[in-house]
This record gives C-alpha cells, structure tokens and sequence, in this order.
C-alpha cells in the first residue's frame, strides 16, 4: 500500500464546478500550526469565574423583566416556571455539545470553527456569516433597549439630556438614538483594553443584575407569604391554556437562554479549557435556569397571570402590593442586565472575523492582533462602528427575529459537529504545500518498504486524488497501512470493517438530518394537505428512527481518542442528545416566520457571493496537500521539514 496525499490545488483556480464543489467539503485542522508560529495567539487570561460572568451576562437579559409577563398571560399562566424549565432543558441539549467541542477545539471562531473541522469550508462560512449577522443586530437591538429604562430615573424619555436623548428627524423618518451609540463605543472602548479588563467590567455589571433578580426572588416570596400566593388560587388552575400552552411558552422562552454560546467563542482565551469551558458553561447555563425559574415562581404568584402588565409584569406585581419603591431596584437590574447583554454581543464577533480572517475567507485586517492588549483590535473597533452605526439610526426590533437564526443554526451545527466527531471524525490533515518535499520524502520510504516487504511493486500516489478529499475517505487496503483499520466490528451477525463502517455512519448522519428536516417541516406546515403532511412526517419519522437505531448498534471511531485536546468534557448520551438537539433546533428553525427567513436569505445570499468571489480562492486551504493523520507528527518531525 503506497502513502496516499492528496493537493487541493487547483480546486480554487478555476477547477471548474467539481473544484469549486471540493473547496466547500475541504476540512481544516483542529490548531493552527501558522497562527501560533506567528504568534498571533490572545491572551490566556480568563479563569472558571470569568466564564461564568460572561456566560450569565450574555444570557441573561432584559428580556426576563418583560417576557415573565408577556408569555404568562398568552401561553403558560401559572405554568410559566415548567416552561423556563423544559426550556432549559432544550438549550442543555446544545450546551453538552458546545462542551465537548469547545474543549476538544479551543480555538477562537466557536460554531464557525468547529463546523469548519468536522463538516466542511462552505457550511462553515454560512455559520460564520450569519454569526455576524447575529452579534451585529443583537448589540444594536440591545444598546436600543437601554435608554428606554435609564429615562425612568430621569423622569421619563423627555427629561433625559439633550445629547441622550432621541431624536426624531422628520425628513428622514427616522428616530436616531445617541445614547445606543455611546454605550457601544463604551463597551467597545472596554474590549480594546484587553480581555482580562473588560471582564472585569462584565463581572461587576452582572454582579449587580443578579443582585437585582435576587431581591426580586427574596422580597416577593415575602410579599407572598404575606398575601398567601392570589395568583396560584385561581379556578384555571395551574395550566389555564392545557399543555399545549405550556410548551408553546417553553418555545418563547428557549431565546431567553441564547447567550451561553459566547462562552466557548473566548475558548483560546481561558487558562485551562480543558476543564474550564465545560464548567463555564454549565455553571452559567444552570444559574441563569434557577435564577429563571424562582423569578417565575414568584411573580406569577403574586398576580394573577391574567392581570399581569406585558411591559412591566415585576415592577406592577410589587406595586399592586403596596412596594412602588421597588421599581428602581427592578430598572437597576434591567440596566445593569442589558448592559452585560450588550458586552455579551459585541465580545464574540471580533473573534468569529479573527478566525474566518485567519483561515483567509476574510482580508487578513481582521486577523490582526494587538501586541499590547492581546485581543484583536482592529476587528473589535469594526464590529464596534458596525454596532454602534445601526444602533444610532434604526430600530432593529423588526429585525430581533434574525439574531435566532444565527443562533439554531449555530446549535444545530455543533450537534451535527458532535455527531461526525465521534463516528467518522476526520482522518486527513491538511498540510501547507511548502512540506511538499518532506511529504514527497516519506512518501517514497513507505512505497520503498512497502515494496520490499511485499515483494512487489507498490504504487506511491502523490498528486490530485478525487476521491481523498471528500469527507468520507475509501482506501483500497488500508488495513494494511493502519492497525487500528484492521479492527473487526460486528453489527448482529454481519462484520464491518473499519471503512464500511465510516461509510455508513456517514451516510445514516446525512439521512438522519433530513429525516429531521421532512419531519419538522410537516409539523410546521399546516398548510400542507392532511394525506401530503402524514406521509412526510411517516417519512421523516422513519428516517430520524432508523438513523438513532443504526447509529446506536455501532460502534464509535476509535479515533475520537485522539482528535483535538485530550482530557476534556464527553458529550453523553451520543447519539440520541445530539440528534435531539438537532430535532429542536430545526423545528425552531422553521417556526420562525416567513418574514424572517427573507430578511435573512438576503443576507445569506450575499455571504455567498462574497465566498465565491473571495473566501474561495484566498482560502489557506486552498493549496493544501492532505495526508493521512497519522503521518503528520512524522512530517513535520522530518528534516527536510525542518529546513523549510
């Protein structure tokens, strides 16, 4: 058996349309040699407690003053603390995922990086872009949301200061709003000072904003006590709209815990991400979920879901019990909420655009890190302007639905991302063609003992290969080149051996995820006739059940062992938490409205043409020579390496 490599060049020079379908399944690897020789690393300055500020911060928003209220009194009634449950829950599902990706990979780019390793260069750059999309509108709706709640001290929007307060411009129609674009500048101003520094800033915001939600927790379970709970002695009972309504509240309130996921964009940032990352995000994940449930607890026991103020259900429950004062105490919390928000938004994005700037998709300017600070300056001053421009001079509340696609379509990926690691994790590296000498080297070695082992000739096959750089890779006896593809499976009586075994766990992922699609689209589409949604559903259905059945009967790679960093967090319940998690993201996905998905496709259809146009052809994959894994420690060790 010879050494089998395989160049991806010409697949971004015009190799006609399959180069340019080869250059959207083309992998990365899992570190950077380049990046880290250059020494463009960030700073590693975060511990266990910064990841938690940074992931309750992001996560808890605002949005828990208003949406108590808002879903209590159209979906889930008293039921309102079930739903922040199974919500919880739900986004759990994601966050195993996150987990054990973000300390395999602890790299900058989250979702985008992860997708680019396990499933490919295309639908890595989708996520990436609308990521972006995702950051840039939710710190503008965000920083929006402020000065609403800081005219409360002033009395109301009108007494807020001249250079705070809106504008309406009537020829243009607009409404601009400098106080937005200050508080982005501020909190831009902070992520240039370092990582280190403005999570200190984010620890002392969310300090406050939990302080807040605490009193709200310690002083309304006194005013229920008090008043012997009215809300929950109703003749509704404790699930007025049925079950149904329950879980529809658990699907409004599943975005109340989007937020965790800018944990494991500072992975390259923390200390220790091994053992690190996974705690962040589980702790952040499990304080936002209680702090949730005990607000609901309390609120929809003090007033009756029916009575509740959609805009201000805290603030009136303690005022219709004689606690008018209290409402500061709640707008502190709010302020100091959407502020922490706001730093959550903007920290992930200079990180996404460092890593697609790195991996060449993007102009090196974004890859640029400053020597002082350790953070990547220029493009956190980018994202900053970008920011703060639309949060100046449009209303994003229209355009808040599309920060959820970013963020389905991100958790669904990493669960897919989760679910190729540990079946047919990949097993070629791509290597600059500068090591093209030390590959040709090795190559001829093995072909030569190869030759003198078997006694006759062997074929050493360096150049375009079509079918190595797919992600499923068939080697006519491999076996005999690689001990652990010598290892026997057995699925009841039938043996598999190591490459059938790829093949059909790669081929079950796929038609498992469109088992999903057909079956959450039948669920979603009551416009579909009656006889037409049953058969895609049975359809879908049977597709899901039978790629979680055959999925489950073999047998993992062995090779996920040794894929990424070693020791760190392990996904349970593989394959059924993954495939769950996809099944609910999609649906999600596809709830979201037609509207939506408009908005959004133009936005994608321009991250499309600028991947053609440049992502494709300035990609550092782009002449990449790819080897089997387990020779690149030995390339790279060789001296012919060595002197390149």
């Amino acid at each position: 058996m010879g050494f089998l490599v395989d160049s991806q060049e010409g697949s971004g020079k015009g190799g006609g349309s399959y180069g340019g379908v080869r250059s959207l399944i083309r992998r990365k690897q899992v570190d950077s040699v380049r990046v880290k020789k250059r020494g463009q690393q960030l700073a590693k300055e975060l511990s266990v407690l910064h990841l938690i500020a940074i992931g309750v911060g992001s996560t808890i928003g605002a949005g828990v003053y208003i949406l108590v209220g808002t879903v209590a009194r159209e979906h889930s009634g008293p039921a309102l603390t079930i739903s922040f449950l199974i919500a919880g829950i739900a986004a759990a599902l994601s966050a195993f995922c996150y987990a054990e990706l973000a300390s395999r990979c602890p790299s900058a780019g989250s979702a985008y990086h992860y997708s680019y390793i396990c499933v490919g260069e295309g639908v890595a750059w989708l996520v990436g872009w609308a990521l972006i999309l995702e950051y840039t509108i939710g710190g503008a709706a965000v920083a929006r949301g402020i000065s609403p709640n800081l005219a409360l001290f002033f009395g109301g929007g009108d007494n807020l200061p001249a250079f705070l307060a809106r504008q309406h411009i009537p020829g243009l129609d607009i409404v601009v709003d400098p106080c937005a674009a200050i508080l982005v500048f501020i909190v831009t101003a902070l992520l240039c000072a370092g990582i280190k520094e403005s999570t200190r800033a984010q620890v002392i915001v969310t300090t406050a904003n939990v302080c807040a939600m605490t009193f709200v927790i310690i002083a309304g379970a006194y005013l229920g006590f008090k008043s012997g709970w009215p809300g929950y002695e109703l003749p509704t009972g404790y699930f007025p709209f049925g079950v149904d309504g329950m879980l529809a509240g658990s699907a409004t309130v599943f975005f109340a815990y989007i937020g965790f996921d800018s944990v494991a964009s500072t992975a390259e940032e923390v200390k220790n991400p091994q053992r690190d990352l996974p705690i962040g995000i589980g702790a952040a994940l499990f304080l936002c979920c209680a702090l949730y449930m005990m607000v609901s607890v309390i609120i929809v026991g003090l007033v009756p879901y029916y009575a509740m103020d959609p805009d201000t259900p805290i603030s009136s429950a303690f005022a219709s019990h004689g606690m008018q004062w209290a409402a500061y105490v709640i707008t502190i919390g709010a302020i100091t909420a959407l502020c922490s928000t706001l730093m959550g938004s903007i920290l992930p994005q200079p990180r996404i655009l460092l890593a697609m700037s790195r991996d060449g998709l993007l102009p090196k300017f974004f890859s640029d890190v400053n020597q002082h600070t350790q953070v990547p300056l220029k493009s956190t001053i980018v994202t900053g302007i970008g920011s703060a421009i639309l949060a100046f001079f449009m209303d994003v509340s229209e355009l808040a639905g599309m920060v959820s696609v970013g963020t389905l379509l991100a958790f669904t990926m990493v669960a897919i991302s989760v679910l190729i690691l540990r079946y047919v994790p990949p097993d070629e590296v791509p290597l600059p063609s500068s090591l093209r000498d030390s590959i040709d080297s090795l190559s001829l070695q093995y072909g030569k003992s190869t030759q003198d082992t078997n006694g006759e000739d062997s074929k050493v096959n360096v150049g375009t290969s079509k079918d190595s750089a797919k992600p499923l890779l068939g080697k006519e006896d491999a076996s005999a080149e690689f001990p652990l593809i010598a290892k026997q499976l057995f699925l009841g009586n039938y043996t598999l051996n190591e490459e059938s075994r790829r093949k059909i766990a790669g081929w079950t992922i796929m038609f498992t995820c469109v088992g999903v699609f057909l079956l959450t689209y039948a669920a979603s589409n009551l416009a579909l006739p009656r006889s037409l949604r049953f058969t895609v559903c049975g359809v879908g259905g049977t597709l899901l059940l039978s790629g979680l059945v055959v999925l489950t009967c073999i047998d993992q790679d062995d090779a996920r062992h040794s894929f990424g960093h070693a020791g760190g967090f392990l996904c349970p319940f593989v394959p059924l938490l993954p495939i769950a998690c996809i099944l609910i993201n999609v649906y999600l996905l596809l709830n979201l409205g037609a509207a939506t998905w408009a908005r959004v496709s133009v936005w994608l259809t321009i991250g499309v043409l600028v991947y053609v146009f440049y992502g494709r052809t300035h990609s550092t994959l782009r002449d990449a020579i790819y080897v089997p894994a387990a020779h690149a420690d030995e390339i790279f060790r060789s001296p012919v390496s060595g002197s390149v």
